[in-house]
């Protein structure tokens, strides 16, 4: 009973609050973690998968272990106060509100035709250079974010939060976060991220199909072509270096009759990509609305089917 009240309502704060920026983020934190720890291990030890490895292994484990120590004396002290701190912590792993904000900030540049505001904002977003986009790479990006992070930033956590409450979901946000700060195939990173690249994927594979599989029903709700997305995610889901990302992708790519990835640049470099769906039509700024209302459906339909699992657990 306590898990199907504290992924309730943190879905319900995260929907109306999302992450305000004067309020201290946990993930910053952790974020920091990475930061400091990387310095420090490089400094000492010079191979770098190793170095990469131990420095996993140090946030998953802290990441973890200190929310749920916290929350056993909390619930020690009093049930209500752990279950208040729970579900905070809850709150503050989902991020459906803030994937929205952050994807309209490119969205609302576009419409008024403020290509170099609209670079910027997606360059807050994206690993890829953003410098020399034109309007429609800008736009691609923008969907491209919000399709792939249905998974990391929505899905995942519940997933997890689902199974082990907050301190399994701090695991899952600290794996995810190591990834896009350290998981990178360049010169800095190829070996020294390796092990969180690789942890990452593992983390994803289950909830990233649950994610494919609640978007396609979301497709449905909206009526949109959802006959098309089916199509494509069948044939384009495995359309990426990873395993997980091109199985929202795919599906946001068929729903809306647009193509998504493709070539980008990276550092300064060039990486070959293969294409996500057919170009039926030219995407337009509308497709960020709509992957939105498409990522909250989604969202909406996992919480509800997690809360529903809680409580047939709890009978």
């Amino acid at each position: 009973m306590k898990n199907i009240i504290i992924i309730a309502f943190a879905v319900v704060l995260d929907l109306i609050f999302g992450d305000p920026h004067w309020l201290p983020h946990p993930i910053c934190l952790i974020g920091n973690m990475i930061s400091f720890l990387e310095k420090k291990i490089r400094g000492v030890l010079k191979k770098e998968f190793l170095g990469g490895m131990l420095l996993a292994l140090i946030v998953g484990v802290l990441s973890f272990s200190i929310p749920f120590i916290l929350l056993y004396i909390a619930y020690r002290l009093n049930f209500y106060i752990g279950l208040l701190i729970e579900t905070y912590f809850c709150y503050q792993i989902l991020a459906i509100k803030s994937l929205k904000t952050e994807s309209m900030k490119v969205y609302h540049p576009l419409m008024s035709g403020n290509l170099t505001e609209a670079r910027k904002y997606l360059s807050y977003i994206v690993g890829r250079d953003t410098q020399s986009l034109d309007e429609k790479a800008i736009m691609k990006g923008a969907v491209e974010t919000v399709a792939e992070n249905t998974t990391d930033g929505v899905v995942a956590p519940l997933f997890f939060m689902a199974i082990g409450g907050a301190p399994l979901a701090f695991l899952y946000k600290a794996i995810n976060t190591m990834d896009s700060m350290i998981g990178y195939k360049n010169d800095k990173y190829f070996y020294f991220g390796k092990f969180a690249a690789r942890l990452d994927d593992v983390a994803n594979f289950i909830p990233a199909r649950i994610a494919a599989i609640a978007m396609i029903i979301a497709t449905f709700v909206l009526r949109l072509d959802t006959k098309n997305a089916i199509k494509i995610y069948v044939r384009d889901r495995k359309k990426h270096k990873s395993p997980n990302s091109a199985q929202t992708e795919s599906i946001c790519a068929g729903a809306f009759d647009i193509q998504l990835a493709g070539d980008a640049y990276y550092f300064g470099k060039l990486t070959k990509k293969p294409t996500i769906g057919d170009d039926i039509r030219d995407i337009k700024p509308g497709d960020i609305i709509w992957a939105n209302r498409l990522m909250y459906v989604t969202a909406i339909f996992v919480a509800l089917v997690a809360i529903i699992i809680r409580g047939v657990l709890w009978i």
